[in-house]
C-alpha cells in the first residue's frame, strides 16, 4: 500500500480517536477528563495530518484551535476547576 492511500485512511482512525475523546472527556472524574484531552489532541494531529495530505485547510485551522482549547482544558482540570455541570460555582467549595 503505497504513502497516498495510507494517508488517504488515516481519516477513519482519526474519527474513532475523536470519538473516543468526546466519550472520556464526558467523565466525573478530573483524571479521565485530562485524559480525555490528551486523545483530543492526538485526534487534532491525525486530522491536521490528514488535512495537510488532502489541502483542507478550513481544517487545519480548526484542529489547530481546537488543540489550543484542548491544551487549556488539561490546565483547568489539573487545577481542579469544577466541571461546568458539577454545580460549584467559582469561588465556592463543593461539599
Amino acid at each position: 500500500m503505497d504513502l497516498d492511500t495510507l494517508l488517504d485512511l488515516l481519516q477513519w482512525p482519526a474519527m474513532a480517536v475523536t470519538l473516543v475523546a468526546a466519550f472520556l472527556v464526558g467523565a466525573r472524574h478530573a483524571k479521565k477528563r485530562i485524559v480525555g484531552f490528551w486523545t483530543f489532541i492526538a485526534s487534532n494531529a491525525l486530522w491536521i495530518v490528514w488535512g495537510v495530505h488532502d489541502g483542507a485547510w478550513a481544517l487545519i485551522a480548526l484542529q489547530a484551535g481546537l488543540a489550543a482549547m484542548n491544551v487549556r482544558a488539561i490546565f483547568r482540570n489539573e487545577r481542579g476547576d469544577p466541571a461546568p455541570d458539577d454545580g460549584v460555582h467559582p469561588g465556592q467549595q463543593s461539599t
